[in-house]
């Protein structure tokens, strides 16, 4: 059951089938694929695997950990060196799942809620990351980080969403990527194994590899200087300022106040099927 639900997941070593499918896919499927999908599968560890088969995830926690923080740290020195974007989110979404699935197999209540509310709220920004990634393919007709630059200085409204979305990708604070990120790593860090120490530890490698090859996008996109494509790129429409305005609004107020979404997730049962 498990190894079922780690390809759709994916963790690594399953994890291979997920950027192409990305590159390859107009920008609908692959939001839907990304934002939704792959939750499916860490849905399933909390209300199939560790519910049905306590005895199983307990024995093989210690695996399960591992191949999960090496998914994050891995695929992190992958988004480093890509010069595809869809490719450098397709890699940072697989560190993000990687987190999910070891706070899950923490057995800690704490760490299983804050992957289902980091579940939902990773949606939220990796809707807003490609819906930004398809605005620059359309205008720029390439995914070609190299070819890209100086968007900032003639687009401000897509530069201003691109590094908020990016912000709360990376889990920065008042964002709502930080609130599930700190009570996965919580509950990591008292897992019930004696590697928990070390799992943590490497694990928040993450955290510093997600900033570098973020910020590192970001600045391929919106800083440096103007070349002849970006030079003609044309900033938001009306249209795509209301969508990304929702998304950024999501992403503030459930940054500010989460616990309306944390009264909403309820996972105690996982513990008493």
């Amino acid at each position: 059951m498990f190894l079922a639900f780690a390809i759709k997941i994916p963790i690594f070593p399953f994890h291979t089938w997920q950027p192409d499918a990305y590159e390859e896919s107009a920008t609908p499927v692959t939001i839907v694929l990304s934002a939704i999908m792959v939750k499916m599968g860490l849905f399933a560890l909390i209300r199939w695997l560790l519910p049905v088969l306590p005895l199983g995830c307990e024995k093989w926690m210690n695996l399960v950990l591992l191949l999960s923080v090496i998914s994050i740290v891995y695929t992190s020195c992958l988004a480093l060196v890509q010069t595809n974007i869809k490719r450098v989110i397709a890699y940072s979404s697989i560190a993000h799942v990687g987190l999910m699935c070891a706070a899950i197999f923490s057995h800690q209540l704490i760490g299983i809620q804050g992957a289902a509310i980091q579940m939902f709220n990773h949606g939220i920004t990796i809707t807003g990351m490609w819906v930004l990634v398809a605005i620059l393919e359309n205008r720029l007709h390439t995914q070609d980080l190299r070819k890209m630059g100086g968007i900032a200085s003639i687009s401000p409204w897509f530069s201003v969403s691109l590094v908020i979305a990016s912000l709360a990708n990376i889990g920065f604070q008042m964002t709502n990527g930080f609130v599930g990120e700190f009570m996965m790593f919580n509950g990591l860090f008292k897992a019930l194994t004696p590697y928990h120490f070390v799992f943590t530890v490497f694990a928040g490698l993450g955290i510093i590899l997600a900033a570098t090859y973020t910020l590192n996008m970001v600045q391929k996109v919106a800083y440096g200087e103007l070349n002849e494509k970006t030079s003609l790129f044309k900033d938001l429409t009306i249209n795509e300022k209301m969508v990304m305005g929702i998304i950024l609004l999501l992403i503030i107020g459930l940054g500010f106040y989460p616990k309306v979404l944390m009264d909403l997730i309820y996972v105690d049962q996982v513990f008493h099927p």
